[in-house]
């Protein structure tokens, strides 16, 4: 099975992503006789035996694991000059999964009218739901109103704006405020930990709205009212929210982080809101992730008097 490509946006080159236990991910998620027969008896353990996923990240908290992070950062040329504490103090690999960067790592762009991409990830963008053919796979689109579990939300959000972001093992797996806002209480949805890595999406494109995930209302003032979604995934039991909520947060401040494996962000915006940047646009058109970082411009509001009135 092939890797899955995408656009670094840094260098506006095409690139193959290194995927980090592929031979796992092939078994699960692969097409040939091997993997579907593996896959039978398998993939219902691992993505719905949630002990199993609780089991193998409280290994990676072990001291145990703490050979494993120089030989990753070595494989995935992670730039270790961007970590805030050095790599000699990460006590077991989830330390080192859940690293905190230097502020100047990751600069944020400053001006009101721009919204910011939320964590360092790889990106889809749609800038109206109810016109796209399919997210990963022509003609498959996953179920608002399932992703969400709320009829009338999802019917709010039906001709607004998607952005997802595929946090991948190797990425720094903080993630932040993509605006300034007033964030509400996170609703936590019960569900599965299938992976989110493309081979697994294009087999089955509904796992976001099947995983673990947690929905946060975020009220702003000129881009109306913001659901920011945290979706777990294999290996990922537990999401972690490091906010204060219904206190006002800046724009990049940390909302939280993951533990270690893959995982997902989904952000909806209110239609005519948000006009997504053209070059997340054009590569989600070809159907290619864009590797961004956070702190990067993910798009202009639309209306500086757009003011909120939702309760």
């Amino acid at each position: 099975m092939t890797y899955p490509k995408y656009i670094d946006r840094r260098s506006g080159t095409e690139k193959t992503e290194k995927v980090y236990g592929k031979l796992f991910i092939d078994l699960l998620y692969g097409t040939n006789w091997i993997a579907r027969f593996f896959s039978f008896f398998l993939l219902p353990l691992f993505s719905r035996v949630r002990c199993l996923s609780q089991f193998y990240g409280a290994i990676q908290k072990s001291r145990l694991t703490r050979g494993k992070i120089k030989p990753f950062i070595q494989k995935f040329h992670v730039d270790k000059s961007e970590f805030l504490d050095p790599v000699e103090s990460f006590q077991s690999f989830n330390d080192f999964f859940v690293r905190k960067l230097k502020p100047t790592a990751r600069p944020i762009i400053p001006t009101n009218d721009t919204v910011i991409l939320p964590a360092d990830a790889r990106y889809l963008a749609y800038q109206n739901i109810d016109e796209v053919d399919g997210f990963f796979v022509k003609g498959q689109k996953y179920s608002l109103e399932t992703l969400l579990c709320d009829a009338a939300l999802a019917d709010r959000y039906a001709k607004g704006a998607m952005v997802i972001a595929r946090l991948a093992p190797v990425d720094y797996h903080r993630f932040h405020f993509p605006l300034a806002c007033l964030p509400g209480v996170p609703k936590p949805i019960e569900g599965n930990l299938f992976s989110v890595n493309p081979i697994a999406l294009q087999r089955h494109v509904n796992i976001p709205t099947e995983n673990k995930r947690a929905l946060t209302k975020l009220e702003t003032k000129h881009c109306g009212t913001v659901l920011f979604i945290e979706v777990g995934a294999t290996y990922v039991g537990t999401i972690h929210q490091t906010f204060t909520p219904n206190k006002p947060q800046a724009k990049g401040a940390e909302k939280g982080y993951f533990s270690f494996g893959g995982s997902c962000l989904i952000l909806l915006f209110e239609q005519n809101t948000l006009q997504i940047d053209s070059d997340l646009l054009e590569a989600t058109h070809r159907r290619i992730e864009t590797l961004s970082q956070f702190g990067q411009s993910l798009g202009k509001i639309r209306s500086q008097s757009f003011v909120v009135s939702h309760d």
